[in-house]
């Protein structure tokens, strides 16, 4: 068994990286589309990838734009329409670099609660009669860290609310090609009449993170300003990687690589499972229908963050609840099971329960 087994980092172990498949795209990409793959490009990036992207939601070209990472077109967005006081919904928990940039701007905090199909909708409409919302953050499908999916209902609640008290719908969905059973109800993005969703998306989760191509689609006026703000702060996005991701998509190689990653993540939850009812019974939790993330509630009395400085010690990181949320989970921890090959679960797990 290796030394550290870590369930820390939302990031695929090394044996799900399809790296043939990456170095025949971009051998291809050099010879085919050298031109653009190697010169500047413009703010919305490679306008082939723009393109392909916008077959793949159903919507025009002059909706999408490529980002060096969906991290990147968060954070530009939240710079693009926020001021400090702005009163912004967020999820808890949520993902901690979310919470961090926003925190950075200064916004006003309304933290709403996860049930077990996303976020509390009732919750927010009360929210709305303390005062308006200017963005609401929220990550629909296989959650980081939650593991919960927003249900479809929900979805066309929240989308209603956002057209009726004009505030904008961050759908943060990097996860979404990534579930092991039927698919995920329909993205916001697909609904919405108003231009009040902007949805981002990433190849971290279906390619690698060591690509960092992202992207942001939504209403085309907000596009187009976006593009400039990336225009005037970085030219372009990485033109060499948007034109490898391209020949993946258009070759075909994404989704066979997508079929393969989820059945090597299914097997993965499925071990993780397995593995805290022998060693971890007391642990409750959302069984994640797809993604990378299973966050586990532990028995009241249980402090997460020390059990995380012991685990380290015995070669099992992970990440304790408090990191994703603004007050509270300290008897919670998130389990990212991407990074673990079956084989290696039940010891890691084991590792984590002789530190409780």
């Amino acid at each position: 068994m290796p030394d550290t087994i870590s369930f820390a980092r939302g990031a695929p172990s090394p044996d799900l990286i399809p790296v043939e498949a990456v170095r025949e795209a971009t051998a291809k990409a050099l010879d085919t589309d050298w031109q653009k793959a190697l010169s500047y490009g413009v703010g919305i990036g490679h306008p082939g990838l723009c393109a392909w992207i916008a077959g793949r939601h159903g919507i025009d070209a002059d909706q999408v734009m490529t980002t060096n990472g969906s991290l990147e077109a968060g954070a530009m967005l939240f710079r693009h329409l926020l001021e400090p006081g702005d009163r912004v919904v967020v999820e808890q928990p949520s993902y901690d670099r979310t919470l961090l940039l926003l925190e950075q701007l200064g916004v006003e905090f309304v933290p709403v609660a996860l049930e077990e199909d996303g976020i509390d909708v009732d919750a927010i409409e009360k929210a709305l009669e303390s005062g308006p919302i200017k963005l609401a953050h929220i990550i629909p499908n296989f959650h980081n860290p939650a593991g919960c999916t927003l249900s479809g209902a929900k979805r066309q609640r929240l989308v209603a609310l956002a057209a009726e008290h004009d505030f904008t719908i961050f759908e943060d969905d990097p996860y979404r090609e990534l579930p092991f059973g039927e698919d995920p109800p329909a993205t916001m993005l697909s609904i919405d009449e108003a231009d009040k969703v902007i949805h981002a998306s990433s190849f971290s989760k279906t390619v690698s993170p060591g690509v960092r191509t992202g992207y942001l689609a939504g209403p085309v006026g907000l596009i187009a300003g976006l593009a400039k703000v990336a225009n005037e702060n970085y030219i372009s996005p990485n033109m060499l990687s948007g034109s490898l991701v391209l020949e993946l998509c258009q070759s075909g190689v994404l989704d066979e690589n997508i079929a393969k990653v989820k059945v090597a993540l299914q097997e993965r939850r499925d071990a993780l499972v397995s593995a805290l009812a022998r060693h971890i019974p007391e642990a409750g939790f959302v069984l994640p229908g797809g993604g990378y993330f299973l966050w586990a509630d532990l028995a009241e009395s249980r402090d997460t963050v020390e059990l995380a400085k012991k685990a380290k010690d015995a070669g099992a990181p992970f990440i304790p609840g408090t990191d994703f949320m603004l007050e509270g989970g300290s008897n919670s921890l998130r389990f990212s099971f991407a990074s673990v090959p079956p084989e290696h679960m039940d010891e890691g797990i084991a590792r984590i329960a002789s530190c409780l």
